[in-house]
């Protein structure tokens, strides 16, 4: 098995493809992260303060957050990409471990999200969209001795995070499902789309009446799981997996409030893309000839730099730039115009020769562009326009101008080197020892196979079965290594079992609860938590859906824990409703529900017209919380 590891590592390492979906990947799980951070900063008080904001034991949270949200947008745009990739990585191990939110408010994603971000330290992340590519050329600071920097890297930098995060994800979670009777059913899907709790505002009922459709949904994901790490990456298959995997976690996306989990594992099919996809693409996004052509001052560096930065972000090949100095006496258009008139204002013309000049010119190079055209036309408002114009003036007036020969020195080589994981293990050390690299990843790789296989076997085959370790000493004592490892790894990598929706998560779940309360006016309203259907409402997705769904109700509920998460729902959304607690009676609604193994027609229907009846009540005295709740009601 290492050897043929090693072999295949050693002959993929010289196959280089372009690093275009790598940058799409990182864009997107930085977007991610960064919504995720927003989602943790208005619900701060519920995940971390034992008591909603009356005991605040984690006063410092909104700082460390903000910090992440700074990261996080320094991982999107590309900014420093090592140190951004880093740190995301430590403060998802902090926040997951050292927080409730593993234990109480487990997003569903935050281990994936974990094992992503390990993945991340190891990508060339600068080399496609990034800020830092941008600063290597300005490190040059003469448009004209700018050359192209490296935009592809090995094959290996696809392969390896889609097979370990998908593919062994994928495979542990197929195993579990074939010990569940609805996924044996073919209706692995179907059961929480029925579910009040799970489903999104979207209704799908015409798409869950159709019984054969979400048993071929339901076989299909079966199959395609359990197949996807041996063929995804042949070349005829890897487009249909690319089309199953989206479309499927599309779905999930829409159709589930688990969206962060959705997107999550949405983003990785970046890097399933067909390499041969991105090419053609730009070929078609790119113009055959320049639609504007930009005149700049050749000895101001501020107008070198402006060059560098706009050709660094077109993308379409929009604009091309020529040296005042250079071709001035060769356009006509400029004969007219005095030399100290032509240095003051950058210049531009288009494919019908106008002329354009001052802000003029970036409106139009921004609507040449493309994507950035709304941009244009918000400079090109009244008002807007005439401040852009005096801002304009202020720095063209200002800006120091010096011969070329101070400025450069002609063919500068790029100095700004920024360090990387992947440039030293893959550009340095693997070129200069492929054999002895090939074998050492392969060792890694093996190593993080068999930490995955021990939890498929540990939690989706001998748990599933019952297995009995029993008081043999042996027995006991390999459950306990599984265990140490299997917390080792699951911390640092992400590896965990994905036993998601099983049997043992929905049999007897026939229940659910909701909260209202009486106003002032003694009106009985419901909490923007959930509502009269019973679905949990927007923004209560993602881990306070888990919250609740997952741990606070549950087919056999721990009365503890419930009601230490209505104590949290209550003095949360009370607060934010400006409710005083102290007067205020919170009603426990319950209904009853159908969730079966075998298909039923129109039961999300059926599901969300139940009648709810009062089952207890809960009230707040001097911060305390007391509760009179009948458990046994159904």
């Amino acid at each position: 098995m290492h050897k043929i590891i090693s072999s295949y590592i050693y002959n993929s390492l010289s196959k280089q493809v372009t690093t275009t979906g790598i940058g799409l990947f990182r864009i997107f799980y930085g977007l991610l992260t960064f919504l995720e951070i927003i989602f943790l900063f208005y619900f701060n008080h519920l995940i971390f303060d034992p008591i909603p904001y009356i005991d605040v034991e984690f006063p410092m949270i909104p700082f460390f957050l903000g910090v992440w949200a700074v990261i996080a947008i320094f991982l999107t745009v590309g900014f420093h990409c090592q140190f951004a990739a880093t740190s995301n990585y430590l403060l998802w191990l902090i926040f997951v471990n050292f927080t409730p939110m593993q234990r109480d408010f487990d997003g569903g994603f935050d281990l994936f999200m974990t094992g992503a971000g390990f993945f991340l330290l190891f990508l060339p992340l600068d080399r496609s969209f990034s800020i830092d590519s941008l600063r290597k050329k300005l490190s040059i600071q003469v448009f004209s001795s700018i050359k192209p920097l490296p935009t592809k890297t090995t094959i290996l930098a696809y392969q390896i995070p889609v097979i370990i995060c998908l593919g062994f994800l994928y495979f542990d979670s197929a195993t579990n499902k074939l010990f569940a009777e609805h996924w044996r059913n073919g209706l692995g899907a179907w059961v929480p789309s029925i579910m009040p709790y799970y489903i999104s505002a979207v209704d799908l009922s015409w798409l869950l009446n159709i019984e054969w459709l979400q048993k071929f949904i339901g076989y299909l994901i079966l199959v395609f799981q359990f197949t996807f790490i041996f063929l995804f990456n042949k070349r005829h298959f890897r487009p249909i997996y690319l089309f199953i995997g989206a479309g499927l976690h599309l779905g999930i996306t829409l159709s589930f409030n688990i969206y962060p989990f959705g997107i999550g594992m949405l983003i990785f099919y970046f890097l399933l893309v067909p390499f041969s996809f991105w090419k053609s693409l730009l070929q078609k996004i790119t113009f055959n000839t320049p639609q504007l052509t930009v005149f700049y001052d050749e000895q101001c560096p501020l107008c070198n730099r402006t060059a560098i930065a706009i050709n660094h972000f077109d993308i379409c090949s929009a604009v091309k730039f020529k040296g005042l100095q250079t071709h001035a006496h060769t356009i006509p258009a400029f004969n007219n115009i005095s030399e100290d008139s032509l240095l003051a204002d950058i210049y531009a013309l288009d494919t019908n020769n106008k002329l354009f000049s001052g802000l003029d010119t970036y409106i139009q190079i921004l609507y040449k562009m493309r994507y950035p055209f709304f941009l244009g036309l918000i400079l090109n408002f009244p008002g807007i326009y005439h401040i852009a114009s005096f801002i304009y003036r202020k720095i063209a007036d200002n800006r120091l101008r010096q011969p070329c020969n101070q400025l450069c020195i002609a063919n500068k080589p790029i100095t700004a080197n920024y360090p990387s994981w992947h440039n030293y293990l893959f550009d340095t050390y693997a070129h200069s020892h492929p054999k002895k690299f090939s074998r050492q990843l392969a060792k890694i790789l093996l190593l993080i196979f068999f930490l995955q296989l021990t939890s498929t076997i540990h939690y989706g085959i001998l748990y599933r079965l019952d297995f009995d370790f029993g008081q043999n000493k042996t027995t006991k004592l390999l459950h306990s290594v599984s265990n140490a490892v299997l917390m080792l790894s699951q911390t640092f990598l992400g590896i965990t079992p994905h036993a998601l929706y099983m049997n043992d998560h929905f049999e007897g779940y026939d229940q659910i609860l909701a909260i209202t309360y009486f106003d002032k006016n003694g009106e009985e309203s419901w909490l923007p938590f959930i509502n009269e259907q019973g679905i949990i409402l927007a923004p209560n997705w993602g881990r306070v859906h888990s919250m609740w769904a997952n741990i606070a109700v549950t087919p056999n509920i721990n009365e503890t824990r419930l009601e230490k998460f209505i104590m949290k729902v209550t003095a949360f959304w009370g607060n934010k409703l400006g409710l005083d607690l102290n007067n205020t009676e919170f009603i426990i609604k319950q209904k009853n529900i159908i969730v079966p193994n075998n298909w039923q027609n129109d039961l999300r229907e059926k599901n969300l017209r139940g009648k709810w009846q009062t089952i207890g009540s809960a009230k707040w005295i001097n911060n305390r919380i007391s509760y009179h709740i009948n458990y046994n009601i159904k």
